[in-house]
């Protein structure tokens, strides 16, 4: 009986925190005394996987050259009912979490997403999750005939693990329940899900013609934009930049806010974040209380000079 892991991938890449996955199911694999199975599908870089401690590498060829929900869960389904495994590791990416759904319900496993660490009880599984958007743990028992874990972000070392790692290639042939038509998709920029680094924008900066501030500061540090709901809902920023608890999650390195006095459900979509630095005129602006560092200061004011510093050290 091994550890099955999924490490995603998009148009053959592998997706941002495949490392951390990894990583985590190898320590979770020796917790258990047993060995790591990665499973792969429709991936080019699988070689990269090799070096954290897998016994078994197995790409799937799925007939479909997108991100099917029904498909991958299916094809995941026979591999591990193939491989034996009791638990499977998952992200909790919004693509993962769709899947995951459909994947225990073909398995009748428990499911548990946005869990912070390694399980605290064998048996019965037992592991400890983020609830209440990031507010507060709830230890959670899993008692399925196989469980599905699903990791949270930025919560595993990344660890390099030398071992023997048998690469497999195999076929898959699934069904497909829905189409892709097209896809929309911005070029030469960091993605929010992706980015270590997230600069976002509220109503401080008083319209759509001054966003260059924030542009030019997450150029600096390679960083995606992101905005807060009132910004998308006023039309000066898209809504797919929206974040927070009505839009995206975001569990990033570093989280920078400008001009945003942080609403509740502002806070609790990004609190995931390790360190968040708040830029405000306002010195009670909600969002320094959830702040490790904070600027009492205008942004046009402010920007400019920490944008300059920052080009001066690279």
């Amino acid at each position: 009986m091994s550890i099955l892991l999924f490490a995603e991938s998009q148009q053959g890449k592998l997706k941002k925190g495949s490392a951390e996955l990894c990583s985590y199911g190898f320590a979770l694999a020796q917790q258990q005394n047993t060995s790591l199975t990665i499973v792969t599908i429709n991936c080019e870089e699988t070689d990269q996987l090799a070096q954290y401690g897998a016994s078994k590498l197995i790409n799937l060829n799925v007939n479909v050259g997108y991100f099917e929900a029904y498909a991958y869960a299916s094809a995941l389904s026979e591999i591990t009912k193939t491989e034996k495994s009791e638990i499977i590791v998952i992200s909790s990416s919004a693509d993962a979490k769709y899947m995951g759904g459909i994947l225990a319900g073909k398995l009748q496993a428990g499911y548990v997403t946005n869990v912070v660490e390694l399980p605290s009880k064998s048996e019965p599984l037992t592991v400890k999750r983020s609830v209440f958007s990031n507010k507060a743990f709830a230890n959670t028992t899993l008692e399925g005939a196989a469980n599905i874990i699903g990791l949270a972000n930025n919560v595993h070392e990344e660890t390099i693990q030398s071992a023997s790692t048998v690469v497999q290639q195999q076929d898959a042939q699934t069904q497909i329940k829905c189409t892709q038509t097209s896809i929309e998709q911005s070029q030469g920029k960091a993605t929010i899900a992706d980015a270590d680094v997230v600069v976002s924008g509220g109503r401080g900066l008083k319209g759509p013609e001054n966003w260059g501030l924030i542009e030019d500061l997450a150029d600096v540090l390679g960083a995606a934009t992101a905005c807060s709901k009132p910004v998308s809902d006023m039309g000066w920023r898209p809504h797919s930049e929206h974040v927070g608890q009505t839009g995206k999650p975001v569990a990033t390195n570093l989280y920078i806010a400008v001009g945003i006095s942080g609403a509740i459900q502002h806070l609790a979509g990004v609190n995931a974040s390790k360190i968040k630095v708040v830029i405000n005129t306002d010195p009670e602006a909600p969002f320094f209380k959830a702040a490790d560092y904070g600027i009492v200061g205008d942004a046009f004011e402010v920007l400019p000079k920490l944008i300059e510093k920052l080009k001066a050290r690279t």
